[in-house]
C-alpha cells in the first residue's frame, strides 16, 4: 500500500458505526481527492472493523484500511500512535484529515510531531489553491473575531476540522473501492496509561447535528427561564433548542447548546432565530440552513440580512400565537 500519495482520513466510531464527523470529513475529503485527481483513504482502528468499512465505500472511500486489534477498541494515545506512525508513513498521503473531537484534539499534534509536519486545528472550511495544489486551510483566529487562511509546504498536510463544517455524501450503494487489513501489533510495554471505565453523559433532547428543526435564543431572551418558551416551540416542531454565544456564557444554556464559530456548525431544514443580532461568529454556525426565519425587535438586526423571513417585534408577543396556531393545525 506504499506511496498511495491519495487524501487520507483518520475515522472513527460511534457505537460500532462510522461517527458522523467521519461520515462528513470522507464527504470534504472526497471533494479535495477529486481535485487533485487522487484516492480517497480511510483509516479505522479497532476491533470487528469489517462493515464499518463497508459502509465506508459507500460514502465516498476508495480504499479502507483496518488496523484490528482489541486493545484498539477504546481510544488510547500510546496504543494508536504504535500503530498510526508507520501506518501513515506506508500510505504516505499528500493529506490527513482528523475530526476536531476529543480524539482529534489529543492525537493530531501528537501525531504531527511524529510525523515532522504542520497542523491547523478547528478549520471550518478546505480547500485547493490552484496554482500550488496546496490545502488551503481556514480557522478562526483571535477569539473567532477573524478567520486565517493558511497552507503548509510539509507533507503530509494535516487539519483536524470542526463537527459540522462539511457535508456528508453517502450513502451511495453504487460506489465501488477496497478494503484491506493491515497488521496492528502492540507493544503494551510503552502504554503508559489504560481506560478503566467509559462514562457517557446522558443525551439530553436531538443532537443539534442531527436536528431538522433548531430554535436558537440570543441575548436579548433575558434569562434563562425565558428560554423554556422556545422548549415548547421546539418541541411542537420537533426540533432541539440552541443558543448564540451570550446565553452560554451567562449560564443559561449549556455549553453543548452553543451556535457558531465557538460551537458547534448546524445545516437545519429550519433554523428559527429568535432575540439574537447575527453577529458574523453566530451566522458562521448556522448560514447553511435551508430556511432562517429571525424574531427580533431590532429592525436593523444584521440576521435580518441572513434570514430569508423575518418579523419585527418582542418574541414575547410573538411566538405565543404562532405556537397556539401551531397546535391547532396539529390537531385539525
Amino acid at each position: 500500500m506504499a506511496g498511495n500519495k491519495g487524501v487520507l482520513v483518520l475515522g472513527e466510531l460511534s457505537r460500532g458505526a462510522l461517527s458522523t464527523s467521519t461520515r462528513e470529513l470522507l464527504g470534504g475529503g472526497r471533494d479535495l481527492a477529486d481535485i487533485l485527481g487522487c484516492a480517497l483513504i480511510l483509516l479505522l482502528l479497532g476491533d470487528g472493523l469489517k462493515t464499518a468499512g463497508e459502509k465506508a465505500i459507500s460514502y465516498g472511500a476508495d480504499e479502507v484500511y483496518l488496523a484490528e486489534n482489541t486493545q484498539l477498541s477504546n481510544y488510547q494515545a500510546d496504543s494508536y500512535l504504535q500503530v498510526l506512525e508507520p501506518v501513515i508513513r506506508d500510505i504516505n498521503p499528500e493529506i490527513l484529515l482528523m475530526g476536531q473531537t476529543s480524539m482529534g484534539r489529543d492525537l493530531a499534534p501528537r501525531l504531527a510531531c511524529r510525523l515532522k509536519t504542520g497542523l491547523a486545528m478547528d478549520c471550518v472550511s478546505l480547500d485547493i489553491e490552484p496554482d500550488s495544489g496546496l490545502m488551503r486551510m481556514t480557522r478562526p483566529v483571535y477569539g473567532c473575531k477573524a478567520l486565517a487562511v493558511m497552507t503548509c509546504r510539509t507533507k503530509p498536510q494535516m487539519a483536524t476540522v470542526r463537527c459540522g463544517a462539511m457535508k456528508s455524501k453517502g450513502p451511495d450503494r453504487s460506489c465501488r473501492g477496497r478494503i484491506e487489513v493491515i497488521p496492528a501489533g502492540i507493544d503494551e510495554s510503552e502504554i503508559r496509561t489504560r481506560v478503566l471505565e467509559r462514562v457517557e453523559e446522558p443525551a439530553a433532547g436531538i443532537p443539534l447535528e442531527e436536528a431538522q428543526t433548531i430554535v436558537c435564543g440570543g441575548r436579548g431572551m433575558g434569562s434563562a427561564d425565558s428560554f423554556s418558551i422556545l422548549d415548547e416551540l421546539a418541541q411542537l416542531l420537533g426540533g432541539a433548542v440552541a443558543a448564540s454565544r451570550p446565553p452560554c456564557d451567562a449560564g443559561w444554556m449549556s455549553s453543548t447548546r452553543q451556535i457558531g464559530l465557538t460551537g458547534k456548525i448546524v445545516r437545519p431544514d429550519l433554523y428559527i432565530a429568535v432575540a439574537l443580532s447575527g453577529s458574523s461568529q453566530h451566522m458562521a454556525g448556522c448560514s447553511d440552513s435551508r430556511v432562517i426565519v429571525a424574531i427580533n425587535k431590532d429592525p436593523e438586526a444584521n440576521i435580518f440580512s441572513s434570514a430569508h423571513y423575518g418579523v419585527v417585534g418582542d418574541y414575547r408577543e410573538i411566538l405565543p400565537p404562532f405556537i397556539e396556531r401551531i397546535r391547532q393545525i396539529r390537531e385539525e
